[in-house]
């Protein structure tokens, strides 16, 4: 019998059952496609030992003109510089008390300290830096006091507790010595309030946007979770968080210096600038410095459809007048700015369900918008993309391309990824563009899952989709760097397609990488078939390890009802076993391999597990031939 060539159609293909998809691929984990054949992706390796505290959503990278290097790094907790594999807090100061303001009271052996300081403001979790205190007699010296606290809880509006520590956080007991309250010079630097980390889902009357549903009906909606927005501005940076105020971070004054709220306060020059934005952005036309869902001029009540800019070239000038070009305009179709993204020669701006173009046409009107397509969805702010001079982006049912036309993008894993994904957590989906492998990934929660575990890819220079499992709360591809970077849930940032390995941590371990084919056949497997030899096809190069291998499976079954056979046991075959599965090792240099395998139809799998190796798939050969019709 002549050899059968595989030779399977690339991508994944998931909108069917795995006999109509019959040759193509079914399953994927860790591969991707170089020119129409399955690989395992490349290896990540932490950028340093160091983290950072909370769940990253946010990354963006920047040179200065003194040639630094810089990504910022946005969590729930905090907002961070990345030099040199170090990170640097520059989370802005949202308020500071006057001396004396703040007392503190202990109790014999408890490390729980009890913080009085009137409409503080903070809510658990928060972190405020205290300065300026004495010792209150015992354990809890000045030392212990002085230093930056997270809020434990708070009891009133006036009243907070913190956990006692030592300067290398070793938590410190209070003793009976211990009856003072700090003194009479306390100071205490609140930092911007802190955010969630998932969304909480709640329903019952309320839940969800206002007039949606019938009087009485009860909805389910979710908190929000802190995300960030941000932009340089020449070597500076503006950044906000969504709901939050405009800041604003000066790069001479360096990496151990925080960023500031931009108010009169701190900019006493700065001029009716938004108190409250979701979406800050930095117009590559002309440098205006724009808020998404802003305040409007003269108020203090955001609107979430509300496009704000300053003046040209002046971060802190937002007053409208003849001789500048401060603004603002209102987009109609929808209920809430969700994303922005800079384009090549717009701002492209997502509503609930609307895509606007907004651009800049100077004279009085200066910015205008168009709409471009209504009737969408979008799943997040980060859900977007921006490659090749197209924009993607993940729905809440589908996914989108917009390329001067907005459009459906087809997909072949819509299916799977939409019937899996936790809806209560659409605000954590993530995208990024891996262009040097002409890719655009989404990250997501699948089905009952409170972080990020898997990812679909769009390769749109094959126009094919594969997916896996992995979990990334941020992605940035940068050209300033070598490679994309990450956030992982190890609180540090990775390098991708870096090695072969997983280096998230200390430890290496293997990355685990397989894919499988749809089930395939002879002649519409009117006859069962005999495979008995097996004529590899897979090149190992890019391997770190010695003796790089990996491991074929050929799985057969009666038909597509019957699931896989069951193996052959040391006594003979069970009731329902026709033959077994056959999975054998497949080194470098193997030639053929020899394997008896029978069924009506059957899948192939291609998988490695252990460190160091790297493959691509070509097409491998089965010595098959029909064998009876039972």
């Amino acid at each position: 019998m002549p050899l059968k060539k595989l030779q399977l159609k690339p991508g994944v293909n998931r909108e069917n059952t795995r006999y109509t998809t019959e040759g193509g691929w079914y399953e994927s984990d860790k591969v991707r496609f170089r020119q129409g054949m399955p690989e395992k992706i490349g290896g990540w390796e932490r950028i340093s030992a160091n983290t950072f505290l909370g769940v990253c959503r946010s990354l963006w990278n920047w040179i200065t003109l003194g040639g630094q290097n810089l990504v910022s790094v946005g969590t729930n907790l905090k907002y961070y510089i990345e030099r040199g594999g170090q990170y640097y807090d520059i989370t802005p100061i949202r308020t500071t008390t006057l001396a004396g303001a703040i007392t503190f009271s202990a109790v014999n052996g408890s490390s729980t300290l009890t913080i009085t300081n009137v409409s503080h403001g903070a809510n658990a979790g928060d972190f405020v830096t205290f300065s300026g205190a004495v010792s209150l007699g015992g354990n809890i010296t000045a030392a212990v006091l002085n230093q930056e606290y997270e809020i434990s809880t708070v009891l009133t509006d006036d009243t907070y507790t913190v956990a006692a520590k030592d300067t290398s956080d070793v938590t410190v007991t209070a003793n009976a010595l211990d009856t003072g309250n700090g003194g009479v010079a306390v100071i205490g630097a609140y930092q911007l309030n802190t955010g969630a980390a998932t969304a909480v889902p709640f329903s019952g009357w309320g839940a969800g946007p206002w007039g949606l549903g019938t009087w009485g009906y009860s909805q389910t909606s979710s908190s929000a979770i802190r995300l960030w927005s941000q932009s340089n501005f020449g070597e500076d940076l503006v950044f906000a968080y969504r709901a939050g105020p405009i800041c604003y971070w000066d790069a001479s004054t360096g990496a151990t210096v925080r960023g500031e709220v931009i108010d009169i306060t701190n900019y006493p020059a700065s001029s009716d600038v938004p108190t409250v934005v979701n979406i800050v952005s930095v117009s590559d036309i002309n440098r205006f410095v724009f808020a998404f869902g802003a305040n409007p001029l003269g108020s203090a009540t955001q609107d979430p459809m509300l496009v704000r800019w300053s003046d040209q070239e002046d971060v802190f000038n937002w007053t409208p007048s003849a001789t500048n070009q401060a603004g603002s305009l209102r987009v109609s179709h929808g209920t809430e700015i969700i994303a922005v993204v800079q384009a090549r020669q717009e701002v492209l701006i997502w509503t609930d369900s609307a895509l606007y173009s907004m651009q800049y046409l100077g004279g009085d009107i200066v910015w205008n918008v168009q709409l471009l397509g209504d009737n969408i969805s979008i799943a997040s702010q980060n859900a977007t993309a921006y490659a090749g001079s197209t924009a993607y982006w993940m729905g809440k049912d589908k996914f989108y391309k917009y390329d001067g036309t907005v459009m459906t993008l087809p997909c072949n894993v819509k299916r799977y990824v939409f019937n899996d994904v936790n809806t209560a957590q659409f605000n954590q989906v993530v995208s990024g563009t891996n262009e040097g492998f002409n890719e655009v990934w989404w990250f997501y929660c699948s089905d009952g899952e409170t972080a990020v575990d898997r990812y679909v890819i769009y390769n749109y220079l094959e126009d094919i989709w594969y997916y896996g499992n992995l979990a990334r709360s941020a992605w940035l591809d940068s050209g300033l760097r070598d490679r994309p970077i990450a956030a992982t849930y190890n609180n540090n940032l990775v390098d991708h397609e870096k090695g072969n390995d997983n280096k998230e941590t200390a430890v290496t371990t293997a990355i685990a990488a397989s894919i499988t084919s749809s089930e395939f056949d002879l002649d519409d497997g009117h006859s069962f078939v005999l495979i008995n030899r097996m004529l590899p096809d897979v090149t190992f190069d890019g391997s770190s390890a010695t003796n790089p291998a990996a491991i074929m499976t050929i799985s057969p079954m009666a038909n597509s009802g019957s699931g896989y056979n069951s193996p052959l046991s040391e006594g003979g075959n069970s009731a329902n076993t026709v033959t077994r599965s056959a999975t054998v090792p497949i080194e470098q240099f193997t030639g053929q391999v020899y394997l008896r395998v029978r069924g009506r139809q059957v899948a192939f799998k291609m998988e490695s597990t252990a460190e160091g190796v790297a493959w691509q798939l070509g097409s491998p050969r089965l010595d098959m031939r029909p064998d009876g019709r039972r």
